[in-house]
């Protein structure tokens, strides 16, 4: 068994990425500049977007944060939407998911300009997606794409499955692992809340992506020996014993999986670091315009 480490693979991306930041200054250039909007004062939004912006430090890029109170109303998001949509020294930017039940998630999505889209959800970056077109890649599925290329982990005609059917990881990973790429070119099947024997199909997995959030969810039993495993899922469990009071776990019950497995990734340290370092990398296209000229 071969652990999958995305700590590593991600600060190495980040070193190739800051070169090439020095390299467009260097020729007189921009520094890429990612914003966030933060809606709230979530402990784990606030957590997630914190790292964004060391992330950015260490890139090189410029960042900078927008902060509404949870009472924000839907109309003034839009305009702050908007805002960053005409900002031309601004590339590339994000609103930090989930927002309150009274915002229309699906319209602040469309609202965001596709060209500054980096992470990957506006409707027509999906389906540019789907047919192959150049597009931000949803920042996890980009990420876990980058691991199984680092790792050389063939892809080619293996049975991948995935357990969970999101918007933002389940359905992208199954399309990037169904396109005629290296990783790529898998059968794949996807799993979800509604699939009868589920471990029946799982354990068919050369390749097992479990992204449905439900921790311990994808026991020994599902899992056929040499798979590789990606565990997508990061849930906080109440833990006394931790200073925080919580720990970090994932879909998958690592301690019995992980002996059956050719590769795995943990929980921390595996895919999470992926998620950031593919967010970065995405505004450095959108910087360069490498995806819409």
């Amino acid at each position: 068994m071969q652990l999958i480490d995305g700590k590593h693979v991600a600060a190495t991306i980040r070193e190739r990425i800051a070169k090439q930041v020095e390299q467009i200054i260097a020729a007189g250039g921009k520094r890429p500049h990612l914003a966030g909007v933060l809606v709230g004062h979530d402990g784990g939004s606030e957590s997630y977007m914190a790292s964004k912006v060391k992330a950015c430090e260490q890139c090189g890029f410029t960042s900078s944060l927008i902060r509404h109170d949870s009472d924000v109303s839907q109309e003034t998001l839009l305009q702050t939407i908007s805002a960053l949509n005409n900002d031309p020294d601004v590339d590339g930017f994000i609103v930090q998911l989930p927002l309150p039940r009274h915002i229309d998630e699906q319209r602040i999505i469309e609202a965001i300009d596709p060209r500054k889209d980096v992470d990957g959800f506006h409707p027509i970056n999906v389906g540019r997606l789907s047919i192959g077109l150049p597009c931000f890649r949803s920042a996890t599925p980009a990420g876990i794409m980058m691991l199984l290329e680092h790792y050389q982990i063939d892809t080619r005609g293996k049975h991948c499955v995935v357990v969970g059917r999101s918007n933002i990881v389940g359905k992208p990973i199954a399309t990037l692992m169904l396109q005629k790429a290296t990783p790529g070119n898998a059968t794949v099947t996807v799993c979800h809340s509604a699939t009868p024997d589920i471990a029946a199909i799982t354990r068919q997995a050369d390749i097992l992506i479990a992204a449905l959030g439900k921790p311990h969810f994808v026991s020994a039993d599902m899992v056929k020996p040499g798979a590789v495993v990606i565990d997508v899922g990061t849930t906080r469990v109440e833990d006394p014993t931790s200073p925080r009071g919580w720990r970090l776990r994932g879909d998958v019950d690592f301690d019995n999986v992980a002996p059956m497995c050719s590769y795995i990734t943990p929980v921390p340290g595996g895919v999470g670091p992926m998620t950031i370092v593919s967010l970065m990398h995405n505004t450095l296209l959108a910087a360069t315009r490498q995806i819409y000229p």
